[in-house]
């Protein structure tokens, strides 16, 4: 109680506040980006010098505004906040408050005699679920990635490699000894720091770490939008697993959710008695698939609070690019709605004008404050110009996933081979749009649950050694394909069941030689494409990528070349999707000289047949494919080989 008896009467709603007259102006015009230094609860000193915490909270249909919380025994009459004018903000500095004190807003609303207490919308910091309190934090912290920094608009550029390893932070390593609990973030910092080095990724990508109630949602029900899960650690200690990876040279992609939050009592939903942060009208504000609630992005402060909140991990965390979830779900109005269950825009279609606009801006503010990062859209519809510059009428992104080579690549995998000549332009197509966008292929999380089993089970086969085989040449091919690599944990070691996200990846499989020869070929490929330019260079340009011969589909045979900037040694990829080897195949290319082979999925090393050209051959004299050469190959079966000329 002594603590409660100090600081009852500490309120002090009249000092000097952390908002300007321009702050509340930028904020209720929809313009204000840096929100997170303003809003919330922040370390202050009053004008004598007192420490104590400076609280503000937007709720404009509010009666009454007070801070509880441990400090004052969850008090809802002691700590009165104020109305900041006409802005609908509620502010007030409290002594004695400090680092560490779990807190709430209560809230009497105008309407109906709604009461509710909620988190703070722009907490840094959150208990450990289930527990839902926020918690007052500073966010000092000394960070060790200048050189990073530095040189990461290179590193992150269309012509680097880009070799993406997603994750789920709690389920990716357990601790058995331990309860079997998941890694914190500084443990993660030592691991995974080591196990990206030596496998070759350039980029991990956590999927959401916002803070969020309900772990089964992997984080995609986000309710701290600023502030990073504690199941793992404190603020703190996410930033050095974010320094340690750019001490190492891995860049850091978040997965970010701002087209919906869910309806948890204590976050945005019906915050202050109104629907304040999603539309009132369901057919706007209320999305069918995830049960959740929908932003309203035609008002203002939501505009200005969802940007802060992208800017706020560029900033803050030294993100370098934000991967932004369910963005087609944004842009169309009847996203999953029948006829009747939407409302049109004011020019009678389907777009979402509102929510175009924010995703255009944040990518503006986003590229102009940091130019060194890459904003990438999961976007899954044919929306053009998602990848492109805004001034040319595109979104602003950096890269789109493309998910159509994904379901296309996916299907016919699982195929049996005596019927995949039938589908041979799932394997083709891409390439009618494959340089509209700036793409990153992804074998992604979205693939290996809800029962659709993990990537070796979906393969074809009635064996563990077809089923072993394709799913080497599908990485073959992935890897090979024009556009940035994406691939979730897991798929690296053959991981069996199905991925679920209470349980650690099955690391002991990799006592078998077929799960350790799946995880050396995925090495393999990351260390040729980082070091092999044709394979990286024009990712993103037509000019990377030439067709060798794309009809043999009574062979279920590709064969296409990989130019870099400099086309004098191109990269001949040959992938043959049947069990059947093609020996003595004849392959066009566009010069003579001995030709090595530098990596053949097929390689004993690799659990494979060891099928293959005895490290290279020669280029012979006659032409083929229209090209002055040509190889005399053997394509192992269900395998390929990548040929360069010395």
């Amino acid at each position: 109680m002594t603590q409660i008896k100090k600081t009852r009467k500490t309120l002090l709603p009249h000092l000097p506040s952390l908002l300007t007259e321009e702050d509340s102006y930028l904020f209720n015009e929809g313009s204000h980006f840096n929100l997170y230094d303003k809003l919330g609860a922040h370390l202050a000193r009053d004008k004598d010098g007192a420490e104590g915490v400076y609280f503000s909270v937007w709720a404009p249909n509010a009666r009454k505004v007070s801070v509880i919380g441990d400090f004052n025994g969850w008090n809802r009459e002691s700590h009165k906040l104020q109305p900041r004018g006409s802005t609908g903000i509620w502010e007030g500095f409290i002594q004695g408050v400090g680092q560490g004190t779990n807190y709430k807003y209560f809230i009497r609303s105008n309407h109906h005699g709604y009461t509710a207490e909620k988190s703070d919308p722009f907490a840094f910091h959150a208990e450990v679920p289930p527990k839902t309190a926020s918690v007052v934090w500073d966010l000092g912290y000394e960070w060790g990635d200048k050189d990073w920094m530095a040189q990461r608009a290179e590193r992150n550029g269309l012509h680097a490699p880009m070799s993406i390893y997603e994750m789920h932070l709690g389920s990716w390593m357990h601790k058995p000894e331990e309860g079997d609990r998941p890694l914190t973030y500084r443990e993660l910092a030592e691991t995974l720091v080591e196990y990206c080095k030596r496998l070759g990724f350039t980029h991990v990508e956590f999927l959401p770490v916002m803070e969020h109630p309900f772990g089964g949602s992997w984080g995609y029900q986000t309710t701290g939008y600023f502030a990073p899960t504690s199941r793992f650690g404190t603020p703190q200690d996410f930033m050095f697993l974010i320094d340690r990876l750019h001490q190492n040279g891995i860049g850091v992609f978040l997965d970010w959710v701002p087209s919906h939050f869910p309806a948890d009592g204590h976050g945005l939903a019906y915050f202050d008695g109104t629907h304040l942060f999603e539309h009132q009208d369901r057919r706007e504000g209320f999305h069918p698939d995830w049960n959740s609630y929908i932003f309203n992005y035609g008002r203002h402060e939501v505009r200005s609070f969802l940007i802060s909140s992208a800017m706020f991990w560029l900033d803050k965390y030294h993100a370098d690019g934000l991967r932004v979830d369910a963005v087609a779900s944004m842009l169309y109005r009847d996203y999953s709605r029948k006829a009747g269950e939407w409302i049109p825009n004011q020019y009678g279609g389907r777009e979402n004008i509102e929510a175009i606009d924010i995703l255009r801006r944040m990518n503006e503010e986003a590229y102009k404050k940091h130019p060194g990062i890459q904003m990438t859209a999961e976007e899954s519809t044919s929306w053009g110009g998602v990848s492109r510059p805004t001034y040319t009428g595109g979104l602003g992104f950096g890269y789109k996933w493309d998910m159509g080579w994904m379901h296309d690549t996916l299907v016919y995998m699982k195929k049996d081979p005596l019927f995949r000549k039938y589908h041979h332009n799932q394997l083709t197509f891409r390439m009618l749009y494959a340089w509209h966008e700036n793409f990153v292929l992804p074998l992604s999380h979205d693939e290996v649950v809800h029962g659709k089993c993990s990537l070796i089970t979906q393969m074809s086969g009635s064996d563990d050694w077809q089923k072993f085989a394709n799913l080497r040449v599908l990485f073959l091919n992935q890897w090979t394909q024009p556009g940035k690599k994406l691939l979730f944990m897991g798929a690296e070691i053959a991981q069996r069941d199905e991925w679920y996200h209470e349980r650690s990846l099955d690391w002991h499989l990799l006592q078998h030689e077929p799960h350790q020869g799946v995880q050396r070929l995925v090495a393999d490929l990351n260390r040729l494409y980082r070091e092999v330019p044709d394979l990286h260079e024009l990712d993103c340009e037509q000019g990377g990528f030439e067709w060798v011969d794309c009809s043999d589909y009574e062979g279920s045979v590709l064969t296409f070349l990989r130019y870099g900037r400099d086309r004098s040694r191109p990269v001949l990829v040959a992938m043959n999707f049947t069990p059947v080897p093609r020996v003595g195949y004849r392959v066009g290319v566009p010069r003579g000289g001995y030709w090595r082979e530098i990596l053949n999925s097929d390689a004993r090393e690799y659990w494979g047949g060891g099928v293959g050209n005895g490290g290279g051959l020669n280029a012979d004299d006659w032409g083929c494919h229209g090209r002055s050469h040509s190889l005399h190959l053997t394509i192992p079966p269900l395998g390929g080989v990548l040929l360069r000329p010395d």
